[in-house]
C-alpha cells in the first residue's frame, strides 16, 4: 500500500468495515475483463456468502472462474476544504480481498448460509421454504487474503 498511514492494520477492524458494509461488489473474471457485481451477502468466520438466481452471466462467470476478488466500503463523505476542487477529499473505510467461490449444494448448509445473510441485515429469525431454497443459488467465498484502507 503506498500510503501506509492509511492502512487498517488490525484484522478485527477489517471485520468491523465488513459487517458494517450494507454491499459487497464482487468482481469476476469475463475473459479477461473484470465483470463487478454489487451484492448482498452475510460474513461469518472470514467467509463470506451469497445467493443468486440458478443462471445468469454472474453464475456462468463463476463456473467458468471461482477466483474473485471483493470490495466494501463505509463511512463515506466528502470533505471540502476549499473552493478549489483539487483540494477536496474523501473520508471512508475501505476492504479489498480475493477469495475463491464454493457452491453451496446441501439442502442444510444453504440453510446455514441464509441464516448468515439474513442475519447481517436483521436480528428476525426466518424460515425458508423448500421451493424457494430449491430456486436459489447460494455460494461462499472464504477469505484467502485482504487488506483495508482508511482516510478518516
Amino acid at each position: 500500500m503506498r500510503r501506509n498511514e492509511k492502512e487498517i492494520k488490525e484484522f478485527e477492524r477489517i471485520e468491523e468495515v465488513i459487517r458494517k458494509a450494507p454491499i459487497c461488489r464482487l468482481g469476476l473474471n469475463d475473459n479477461g475483463r473484470t465483470y463487478i457485481v454489487p451484492m448482498n451477502f452475510g460474513y461469518k468466520d472470514k467467509t463470506l456468502y451469497f445467493h443468486s438466481a440458478k443462471a445468469g452471466k454472474k453464475v456462468d462467470l463463476l463456473k467458468a472462474n471461482p477466483e474473485v476478488c471483493f470490495e466494501l466500503d463505509i463511512d463515506f463523505g466528502l470533505v471540502k476544504k476549499e473552493k478549489e476542487g483539487c483540494s477536496w477529499s474523501a473520508r471512508y473505510r475501505s476492504v479489498i480481498g480475493y477469495g475463491r467461490a464454493e457452491m453451496i449444494e446441501r439442502l442444510e448448509q444453504k440453510r446455514e448460509a441464509l441464516d448468515i445473510l439474513m442475519a447481517h441485515y436483521s436480528d428476525e429469525s426466518f424460515n425458508y421454504p423448500f421451493a424457494s431454497i430449491e430456486k436459489t443459488l447460494l455460494f461462499k467465498v472464504e477469505i484467502e487474503s485482504v487488506t483495508g484502507k482508511q482516510s478518516i
